[in-house]
């Protein structure tokens, strides 16, 4: 880590140690506890609910946090995870050094670090998120060499009573700015703690949902993430939604990532974009265009389309959301900057040097030749997803598209140019598969394709099956029609789930 890079960064950790977090000991821990007076640590993991859960110390002597730190702890696995039997269900919780970071809410001086599952044995948990996501990405990079990176974008609705001073308009609340936003300090707020936090924040921004129910006022706002490798960019979101929930809760306003507050209005989803590197070089693009590595890849998510929604969306409330005109997914195919679509490859900057020169005539050179920024984006995954699975099983299926027969011939055909609703299109949207529209139908498609995510060990069976049975329990299958009109009937479900994940 240069210099540069450490004095500028807002971990304290990073700051104190003078290293990157991806080089953090034991001993540097301890270090930094003693001299900064650390008086407690909190060990925090996600559960099967997504949420995290914490495991509070006390820190008593410089023993006690060596043995906290050396040995983790016991926790109850049968009440954290579903496919845990009670009888067996002892787990070990390991901290991660390079997650450490500084609890911003605490009364006094606390460190927060994330943990790993380990079972009787002292092996990693098979079945735990967080290690299914470490074995996709173990899998991608022995297979073919590259590093698979990600970023999350997450969207997510401020709750409050109504103001109508500086009302902003229903629907148009996208990019807003002061005072016809209301909530942007908390956004801005929730940005320099996730940050903090030692997450990359892109930027954030207002976004389309804005309206009054009532005396009741909706805000919708996103975050959104720099590239990261995907352990880490999985970490930040999750900490990210801890950090929001906690300042809305100092705010006194509900904070939700809900995929649906109401029939009508914009969902939250939560979008992941994807680049593959090797030694540094972005290989989405070859000769200033799409490359084929990258079709083969969009091509491999696209056949398990249907299945990945078992991990990214998991509740009735998500196929609310995923119907058309609503700039959600609803249809497997993949198109160039179309939010209608499974997969879209938004603007990369490519072939478009000059315009900082030109804004700025002033300079007189353009800076040295950087990475491509290209990405692809897979739009379906909302706030019901569990990000860990849900990455997990973009690798497995983009991995699945590299080795498939026909992956180029499968890109071509499922690609659409414009808006794939308007009449023109109508009779070639009636030539591609649609994505389940509720958890049942997830789970049967799940059924059907779950040896691509069982390939080489990375989903446990037993997960697959537990995933499957709970989205059929839902017994959600045409609730969408059961629902339409029935404005009571959605505001109780949206309600049942408004705290998902």
């Amino acid at each position: 880590m240069r210099d540069s890079e450490i004095l500028m960064n807002p971990n304290d950790l990073v700051v104190f140690l003078k290293k990157g977090p991806a080089e953090f000991t034991r001993e540097d821990i301890i270090r930094f506890c003693e001299e900064n007076r650390v008086e407690m640590v909190n060990f925090r993991y996600a559960a099967g609910d997504g949420k995290l859960k914490t495991l509070n110390f006390v820190i008593s002597s410089k023993e006690h946090l060596d043995t906290i730190l050396s040995d983790g702890e016991r926790v109850d696995g049968s009440n954290l995870f579903s496919f845990i039997e009670a009888g067996s269900s002892d787990l070990y919780v390991i901290p991660r050094y390079r997650t450490a970071f500084m609890n911003p809410f605490a009364d006094v001086p606390t460190l927060e670090l994330l943990c790993s599952f380990y079972d009787s044995d002292g092996r990693p948990l098979e079945s735990s998120p967080e290690y299914v996501l470490r074995k996709a990405d173990e899998e991608f990079t022995r297979r073919t060499g590259c590093t698979f990176k990600t970023l999350g974008e997450l969207e997510y609705y401020v709750i409050s009573p109504r103001e109508d001073l500086y009302p902003g308009r229903d629907q148009k609340g996208y990019h807003s700015a002061d005072p016809f936003v209301k909530f942007a300090d908390l956004r801005d707020e929730a940005m320099r703690l996730i940050a903090r936090a030692g997450g990359r924040v892109k930027y954030g921004h207002s976004e389309v949902g804005c309206f009054c129910n009532g005396e009741t006022y909706y805000e919708q706002h996103e975050i959104e993430f720099l590239p990261m490798p995907v352990e880490q960019a999985v970490e930040q979101v999750v900490i990210a939604k801890w950090i929001l929930r906690m300042l809305g809760s100092r705010y006194g306003v509900e904070i939700s990532f809900a995929p649906k507050i109401t029939v009508g209005k914009a969902g939250s989803g939560m979008h992941f974009h994807m680049l593959v590197e090797r030694d540094g070089r972005n290989l989405v693009v070859e000769d200033g265009r799409l490359s084929p590595l990258a079709r083969k890849m969009i091509a491999g998510i696209l056949d398990a389309a249907d299945a990945l929604t078992a991990f990214g969306n998991g509740i009735p409330t998500s196929y609310l959301r995923l119907v058309p005109h609503q700039e959600a997914p609803t249809t497997i195919c993949w198109g160039d900057r179309n939010r209608s679509v499974v997969v879209r490859v938004p603007l990369g900057w490519i072939g478009a040097d000059g315009m900082t020169l030109d804004a700025n005539p002033c300079e007189d050179r353009c800076r040295e030749e950087r990475s491509s920024k290209q990405t692809f984006e897979y739009r379906v995954a909302d706030g019901s997803a569990d990000p860990y699975l849900t990455v997990a099983g973009l690798i497995v299926a983009s991995l699945h598209g590299i080795t498939m027969p026909g992956a180029l011939e499968a890109a071509e055909r499922l690609y659409v140019s414009g808006n794939i609703f308007r009449p023109e299109f109508k009779e070639r949207l009636a030539e591609f598969d649609q994505l389940p529209a509720s958890c049942v139908e997830s789970a049967e498609a799940l059924e059907a394709k779950r040896a691509i995510f069982e390939e080489n060990g990375v989903f446990p069976a037993g997960m697959i099956e537990s995933r499957i049975s709970t989205l059929k329990a839902f017994n959600d299958r045409g609730l969408s029609e059961k629902l339409y009109g029935n404005n009571e009937a959605i505001r109780e479900l949206v309600e049942q789930f408004l705290h998902v994940a």
